[in-house]
């Protein structure tokens, strides 16, 4: 096994483990995150019926570093979900580590009125 896989399968099981004791629900639904090499996702989902309210990227967005970006994002978020009159939220860092860009993310989602 190369070091990519046993590295997708350690952040695989990680993020079972968080999904194991987070839900989101349509008071306070669940902020997903998706980070590939290239951009950063962010979801808002109401697990009870399986519907993804809310969503952002930085796809389109190809100005600055990445960590910026991601910042963007979770302005981005953070806005859809004001317009839906959400405030509250459970964050799901997808098991990756709460640093970098998962980091700017929920910094800027907190600054922009987010609470988790």
């Amino acid at each position: 096994m190369n070091n990519s896989q046993y590295k997708s399968q350690k952040r695989a099981r990680r993020h079972a483990k968080i999904r194991a004791k987070i839900n989101g629900t349509a008071e306070r639904p669940r902020l997903s995150v998706f980070r590939s090499n290239k951009s950063i996702y962010a979801q808002l989902i109401n697990d009870e019926t399986g519907e993804t309210l809310a969503s952002a990227t930085d796809v389109k967005d190809s100005k600055g570093t990445n960590t910026e970006r991601a910042a963007s994002v979770g302005k981005a978020i953070a806005k859809a979900a004001s317009a839906k009159n959400i405030t509250n939220v459970v964050f799901d860092r997808g098991g990756y580590l709460f640093a970098g860009r998962v980091k700017a993310l929920a910094e800027a989602a907190r600054e922009a009125g987010l609470k988790f």
